[in-house]
């Protein structure tokens, strides 16, 4: 017989009978009739208002007569009723003319009053002990706050492995290394080599460092524990330390095995940074780990991977050798890169044949694969959208605006004077960007709403720069301030549809002469130190360790560079205007230029500036 179901049964009996003693003593309560002494009661018999007396044990029920409602009284346990009314002054006569019947108690009726006390107490303590056994379980989490919250993953179906990531080619050849261990360690131990302890994965948002991880895990096919940084911590104190342990015992139970901790800066700060003092629970947790990976009972094949995007506010302790030895980065992938990514991420679905995936390398710079990634999928929807069976090229190139610009706002309304306005401030950009040599070619033009901006003009470079020149900061500078400049031009006004050209032209600027060194006035320094707070994670100053005259000649050749800028880009629109007019009444027409119009409207005779 099934023990569980006997125990269980056993369970929901006592139960359904708790239940019918209580609603049977709710409601005996209810029906109960009103209490009276047996003194009244004597009163009662002398004035001959009762009719009958029914005796059960010391139980008396009082019938009177007439219609008055019946009452209950109790007697002296051992003592008749007749001797009783007695000394309470109630004489023979009086008492022999009251009817009085004795019944025998029924058992029934005492074995639930008794039950009607006794299991709702069995009830609660049987409740609470049954609470107590799941919070002693894996299955409930209530009494175990300080067990380990990482998902195990065996590694025998890998869903990831180092095919499905590509752009970072040079990190996967680190992490070969690891997976090599985890399969053959007594190649490496018969040398006396000796695997990093723990390899810190380092790179922007969006890299790819948490796919890096599992395909580590895929590849190896080794258990991988996976857990969060700001899993440990918790509003009780010492939970972190006591999960730290309890996953090392995981990890240390079914070695080889790797551990991967993703965002490891939310309790890998460096120790003390904190406002005010330090955060005790916080610093518990990651002397535990530091313990863990590098203490005294180290012997054993589990390989610790960490992913952060911000490995500066990281405590020292945790980057010494012994501990996270190797430094794997994950940097933004190149042209090359981001093709690789884009085969990756358009596998399995139907593309056009005019799809060129060089062609959106090219027209991505700076993606990430994350951003690739949300770019495949937006093209996808859009495809879906229009009813196509496959995904184009169109569908691709509206992907990459929808990623940098937002979507279309055609359902905002604008005017006719200000939809000129913004046609002349785009072409503005535009003919600027295009006459300069150090500007990227010009993409589209168009002056349909997309996001926050009310049009947008897209340059983007034919490969991926790493260095960027004094020469080439100065054209794009000349190229934000474009628009204002059309502005100026044609209707002698100025709108706030520059403000942020403005902005990004003064940071610019500024950054030229206060960290590159390219003023020639000031000459190759830098200026101004940035203070921030580890515990905080970003700038929230800056120290000026320069006078107030070298101040003065900072803001003058910031001043310079934009005046320089703004007066280039009036030169150009002056020289070129009957073109601005033409491009700008072109984009009011049709409302977007490519860059095949674009360039077959300037070209011919017309010379860069």
């Amino acid at each position: 017989m099934d023990t569980g179901r006997l125990r269980n049964g056993f369970i929901y009996l006592l139960i359904l009978v708790a239940a019918v003693a209580v609603i049977y003593y709710f409601s005996a309560g209810s029906a109960k009739p009103n209490e009276i002494s047996i003194t009244e009661v004597a009163h009662q018999v002398k004035a001959g208002l009762i009719e009958q007396i029914t005796v059960s044990g010391n139980t008396l029920r009082i019938t009177y007569k007439g219609d008055k409602a019946p009452a209950v009284s109790y007697k002296e346990d051992g003592v008749g009723l007749g001797e009783t009314l007695e000394k309470l002054g109630v004489t023979q006569e009086e008492w022999s003319a009251v009817e009085v019947k004795v019944e025998a108690p029924s058992e029934w009726t005492t074995w639930l009053g008794v039950l009607s006390w006794i299991l709702p107490s069995l009830l609660i303590v049987g409740f609470l002990w049954f609470m107590l056994r799941q919070a002693q379980t894996g299955n409930n989490q209530a009494l175990s706050f300080g067990k380990s919250r990482a998902r195990m993953f065996t590694g025998d179906q890998p869903t990831v492995t180092f095919e499905d990531v590509a752009g970072v080619e040079e990190a996967k050849e680190e992490l070969r290394e690891v997976v090599e261990f985890l399969k053959e360690p007594d190649k490496f131990i018969s040398l006396g080599a000796r695997i990093p302890k723990g390899v810190l994965l380092v790179g922007a948002p969006g890299t790819g460092k948490t796919l890096m991880a599992k395909a580590v895990s895929g590849e190896a096919g080794v258990p991988f524990f996976s857990i969060s940084g700001s899993e440990f911590v918790e509003m009780f104190v010492g939970v972190g330390a006591s999960r730290v342990r309890d996953l090392f015992d995981q990890a240390k139970r079914h070695s080889p095995c790797i551990v991967f901790v993703d965002e490891i800066d939310a309790v890998g700060r460096h120790r003390g940074a904190g406002l005010g003092g330090s955060h005790d629970e916080r610093e518990q947790t990651l002397n535990q780990i530091l313990v863990e990976m590098d203490g005294f009972d180290t012997d054993t094949n589990v390989i610790v991977i960490a992913a952060t995007n911000r490995p500066d506010i990281l405590d020292p302790a945790l980057l010494r050798p012994g501990r996270f030895d190797r430094r794997v980065v994950l940097d933004k992938p190149d042209m090359k890169g981001r093709e690789a990514i884009l085969a990756v991420h358009v596998r399995g679905k139907p593309l056009a044949s005019d799809v060129d995936l060089g062609e959106l390398a090219r027209g991505t710079p700076g993606f990430v694969g994350a951003d690739i990634e949300n770019l495949v999928n937006e093209a996808a929807i859009l495809a879906a959208r229009r009813g196509k069976k496959a995904i184009g090229m169109a569908e691709f190139e509206e992907a990459i605006e929808r990623v940098i610009a937002g979507p279309e706002r055609k359902s905002r309304i604008i005017s006719e004077e200000e939809k000129k306005i913004i046609a002349y401030h785009e072409a503005g950009h535009a003919l600027v960007m295009r006459m300069l040599p150090g500007c990227d070619p010009v993409r589209k033009v168009s002056i349909i709403s997309r996001g926050m901006a009310l049009g947008f003009t897209i340059s983007l470079p034919e490969n991926d720069h790493y260095l960027q020149g004094r020469n080439k900061f100065r054209d794009q500078l000349a190229g934000m301030l474009g628009g204002r400049v059309a502005e100026e031009l044609v209707f002698d006004d100025v709108t706030t549809g520059a403000a942020n050209d403005l902005e990004r032209a003064t940071k610019l600027a500024r950054a030229m002469v206060t960290q590159y060194g390219m003023s020639e006035k000031l000459g190759p320094m830098t200026f101004g130190q940035k203070e921030e707070l580890i515990f905080l994670g970003r700038e929230i100053a800056e120290q000026r360790d320069y006078s107030e005259k070298v101040a003065q000649e900072i803001d003058a050749e910031v001043r310079r560079f934009i005046d320089e800028a703004h007066n280039r880009a009036k030169e150009i629109l002056t020289k070129y205007r009957e073109l601005l007019d033409a491009i700008a009444a072109k984009l009011i027409e049709v409302e977007t230029i490519d860059a095949e119009q674009f360039e077959a409207m300037i070209s011919g005779a017309l010379v860069p500036a």
